[in-house]
């Protein structure tokens, strides 16, 4: 798997002062400190669910993915921090060929201006993510806007830059890296997404990302072109859906790997367009 530096920009400052006004927290499971703790770590098992659908899902043509993800601990509580995914998607659904991320950002550009420092052409979707902090009894959680961008191509593959910035009550902020890959059949290739440790209170779990939706397309996403002195506004054409439907659907996976070395995995299948699904009950 590709690996590209992240970086996590925490303000822990609200964190300090809410956890001051909170019961002390009992029975807390130390921060790894940015160290993964080994398999025999891992006290129980997470629990993924998945959802993916194209936007619009019509064969043939120009779509936006919308994918997302759901994550629980055992018993309602907080599951350990996330520290990879792995998303597989169809085969023949032309992400290479989108004409998304025309430029590319850096993440030192990121570092610097946050996304306004990144060209408008380097953004290839948005979405958001849950991130929560269990102290003592409360649980404290705070959803995350995320932008998608494309980062310099890594040993000929596609990257990806995950910009996450949160302002109350945990003003928490990270960027991630992210790379489309190669996988297994029935799947044409894999986003690998690596997802750096978030820490909290000192004695207390680090932030655990527990629910992400985020859009792969051209929806909501606008370029700007020069064109004889003019500057022209449009949206990129997006994914290319195939001609004809799998048998079944289109089928997704993900996997995802925690702290604790512990692991989940989830699956999911959009159904073909009604006029495709007749015409396989018709062969």
């Amino acid at each position: 798997m590709l690996r590209t530096t992240f970086v996590a920009r925490t303000i822990p400052l609200a964190i300090v002062l809410l956890g001051l006004c909170l019961p002390a927290v009992t029975g807390a499971v130390p921060s790894s400190g940015g160290r993964a703790l080994g398999p025999h770590m891992a006290a129980s098992t997470p629990t993924a669910s998945l959802s993916a659908s194209f936007e619009p899902e019509r064969l043939g043509g120009r779509t936006t993915l919308r994918f997302g993800f759901q994550i629980a601990g055992p018993g309602g509580q907080v599951p350990p921090a996330l520290t990879a995914v792995s998303l597989s998607y169809p085969e023949s659904l032309g992400i290479a060929f989108s004409r998304l991320g025309l430029v590319t950002c850096t993440t030192a550009q990121l570092e610097a201006s946050g996304v306004s420092g990144c060209p408008e052409d380097s953004i290839m979707g948005f979405g958001s993510a849950t991130a929560e902090i269990s102290l003592g009894a409360d649980l404290v959680g705070e959803p995350v806007p995320l932008t998608i961008l494309r980062a310099p191509d890594e040993e000929g593959h596609i990257s990806l830059l995950f910009d996450a910035v949160g302002t109350t009550p945990l003003n928490t902020s990270a960027i991630f890296p992210g790379a489309l890959l190669p996988a297994p059949a029935p799947f044409g290739g894999q986003v690998s997404i690596d997802v750096p440790l978030i820490p909290s209170l000192p004695g207390a779990p680090d932030v655990a990302i527990v629910r992400l939706r985020a859009t792969l397309g051209p929806s909501g996403v606008i370029y700007f072109k020069p064109l004889e002195g003019r500057t022209i506004v449009y949206q990129p054409p997006g994914l290319l859906l195939p001609d004809s439907c799998p048998k079944g659907g289109f089928p997704f996976a993900a996997q995802f790997s925690f702290v604790d070395g512990s692991h989940a995995s989830a699956r999911s299948v959009e159904a073909c367009p009604a006029r495709a699904a007749r015409r396989h009950s018709r062969r």
